[in-house]
């Protein structure tokens, strides 16, 4: 089953195969304080319904992750990322901010927490 899902203006609007199983929140010094629940997919798996008219990119640390936001309404989107599972990047990932799904209620399904303050 697709969802959909955007930032709180409507300029970033996505879809991805299904909902998630799980979402998980990372305790470093962005992910906490962004506030997000990331749930992850394959790149065939996730589609943006058009491109973002303001969308913006910020990297920080190592520069792997690119963290993409609306430059209107100043939501965090998505990421693009790696498959960390393995302690190294591995196959490429991207991770929604499960807050901003429509009709998800991200309370139903597990958090699992990354130690991301003190790994990264």
């Amino acid at each position: 089953m697709k969802l959909t899902g955007s930032c709180q203006c409507g300029a970033t609007k996505f879809e991805v195969a299904a909902a998630p199983s799980s979402v998980t929140r990372c305790t470093c010094s962005i992910c906490s304080k962004l506030g997000a629940l990331w749930a992850y997919y394959r790149p065939e798996d996730f589609k943006l319904q058009e491109q973002p008219s303001c969308e913006t990119t910020y990297r920080w640390s190592t520069k792997s992750v690119a963290f993409k936001f609306c430059s209107a309404c100043g939501c965090s989107t998505y990421n693009e990322t790696f498959d960390w599972s393995t302690g190294e990047a591995g196959a490429p990932m991207i991770s929604v901010n499960a807050r901003l799904f429509d009709d998800f209620d991200v309370d139903s399904v597990a958090v699992d927490v990354i130690d991301g303050k003190n790994e990264w």
